[in-house]
């Protein structure tokens, strides 16, 4: 099975692509998309689907995106779906981490969960899948490996960040890893 992945962000195309072991699986730069497709939806749910819907009209192909969010309990959800663009538009990681760390100051409760919404196109029709981790943020970044949050977010039942981490762990728990557990069972199911 071919199947399309709209992303060309390469740590998130890794992860999954240890995942999904019996699909052929293609990323926008396989298509020639190199830009980013804008995501101007309100939610997760919306953004995901977007980025499939944008590949899918263009290019007919079956396709599946995702749009992931770290909502803290104590921002009242922020920063939710503008997690990457959270201190800016260029979607710096490291900025990003900088401003939640200095909301996050003298915050007491540091709850967070990281979500992932996963839009599938499969032969013209719409499916969407869901994972969620707890977790809670630390007060400064550790670890090395991940990308994004990763080395501020504690999830739980761990003494280790998501950034100090080996891959095979975090995908095994992680909220993409739960997502993407998901869709592989549809697809399985569907083959």
């Amino acid at each position: 099975m071919q199947l399309v992945f709209a992303t060309n962000n390469e740590h998130k195309l890794e992860e999954i692509r240890s995942l999904m072991k019996r699909a052929d699986l293609l990323s926008l730069k396989d298509l020639g998309i190199l830009e980013d497709i804008e995501e101007t939806g309100d939610t997760l749910n919306q953004n995901a689907l977007l980025k499939a819907g944008y590949v899918f009209e263009r290019y007919g192909h079956d396709v599946f995106a995702d749009d992931t969010g770290l909502e803290v309990k104590a921002l009242d959800g922020a920063p939710g779906v503008f997690s990457a663009r959270f201190a800016g538009e260029e979607k710096s990681a490291g900025k990003n981490i900088e401003k939640l760390l200095l909301l996050m100051k003298n915050k007491k409760n540091r709850e967070a969960h990281f979500k992932t919404v996963i839009a599938l196109i499969l032969d013209g029709d719409i499916h969407f899948f869901e994972g969620i981790v707890e977790g809670t943020i630390l007060e400064e970044p550790i670890g090395t490996n991940g990308f994004g949050y990763d080395p501020i977010f504690k999830p739980d039942g761990y003494d280790v960040s998501f950034a100090q981490m080996d891959i095979e762990t975090k995908n095994k728990i992680s909220h993409r890893g739960r997502a993407i557990e998901k869709l592989v069972e549809f697809l399985n199911f569907k083959l």
